[in-house]
C-alpha cells in the first residue's frame, strides 16, 4: 500500500523490452537512477511505486534499482512509453508508522487518462483529464480522491457526459512531482479511489442477492411500481 505522497523524482536509466539478465527474467525491465534517498532500507522483493504503479525490486545498488514489468501492467499503464532520461514519481510502500498525508493507494493502476487542458490560476495549475476507459468515471466524484501518476490529488470538477475531470495543483506540489512538466496530449496513470470500488461492489452483490431471493423486497417494489405506472397509463 501507498499514500500517494511522492517521496522523490527519479530518472529512467534503462528500459529493456527483453532483459535476459538474471534479474530480468527475459521480460521487460525498467531501471531507475537518482533514487538513493529511498534505497537506504531497500531489499530485494520490496515494492516501489513508479508513477503510481506498484512494482517489485529485482536488483538495486546505492543509487539505482530495477523492476520487472508484466504485459498486463503495460496494457493498463503508461510505463511502456518511458524512455531514457524521463522523470518519474517514486514512493516506497508504507510502513506501520507512516502518516496518511494523501489517501490509501494500492498502486494498482485502473486506466490511463489524457491531459486535454491546463490553465494557470494564481500560483496553481488546473489540469483537465479525459479517461481512456470511460467506465471509471463512475468512481470519480467532486472533492473525492484520485491518484494520478502516483500523486494523491483532490477532484475539483467532474463532467460525466464528457468523461472528464479536473484537479488543481498548488505550487508546493508542483515542485515535488512530474505533472507540471507534462503538456496537453500527454497520458497519465489513473487509480480511482478504492472506497468507491468497494461500495459499488457491495451494492452490486446486494442487488443480485435481492433479485435471486424468492421473497425479495426489491422485486416486490419493482412489481408494484410497474403496476402503478400501468394503471396511470391506462387511466389516460
Amino acid at each position: 500500500m501507498f499514500t500517494g505522497i511522492v517521496e522523490i523524482i527519479g530518472t529512467v536509466k534503462e528500459y529493456i523490452t527483453v532483459d535476459d539478465s538474471a534479474s530480468g527474467g527475459n521480460g521487460v525491465s525498467l531501471t531507475i537512477q537518482n533514487a538513493a534517498d529511498i534505497l537506504g532500507d531497500c531489499h530485494l522483493g520490496d515494492s516501489i511505486a513508479i508513477n503510481g504503479t506498484c512494482l517489485t525490486v529485482t536488483e538495486f545498488d546505492n543509487d539505482t534499482f530495477k523492476v520487472g514489468i508484466s504485459q498486463e501492467t503495460l496494457k493498463k499503464t503508461c510505463l511502456g512509453s518511458l524512455e531514457k532520461g524521463d522523470k518519474v514519481n517514486l514512493e516506497r510502500a508504507i510502513s506501520g508508522d507512516v502518516r496518511y498525508g494523501g489517501h490509501l493507494v494500492q498502486g494498482h493502476v485502473d486506466t490511463i487518462a489524457q491531459i486535454v487542458s491546463r490553465e494557470n490560476e494564481s500560483n496553481s495549475i488546473i489540469f483537465t483529464f479525459k479517461l481512456r476507459d470511460t467506465e471509471f468515471i463512475d468512481y470519480i466524484v467532486n472533492k473525492g480522491f484520485i491518484c494520478i501518476d502516483g500523486t494523491s490529488l483532490t477532484i475539483v470538477d467532474v463532467d460525466y457526459s464528457a468523461k472528464t475531470f479536473k484537479i488543481m495543483m498548488v505550487a508546493y506540489t508542483q515542485s515535488k512531482v512530474i505533472m507540471p512538466s507534462k503538456k496537453i496530449g500527454d497520458w497519465v496513470n489513473i487509480e480511482v479511489d478504492l472506497t468507491g470500488k468497494l461500495i459499488a461492489k457491495q451494492v452490486q452483490v446486494a442487488l443480485e442477492n435481492q433479485l435471486k431471493a424468492k421473497d425479495s423486497l426489491l422485486l416486490s417494489y419493482i412489481d408494484k411500481s410497474i403496476e402503478r405506472i400501468l394503471d396511470e397509463k391506462l387511466k389516460k
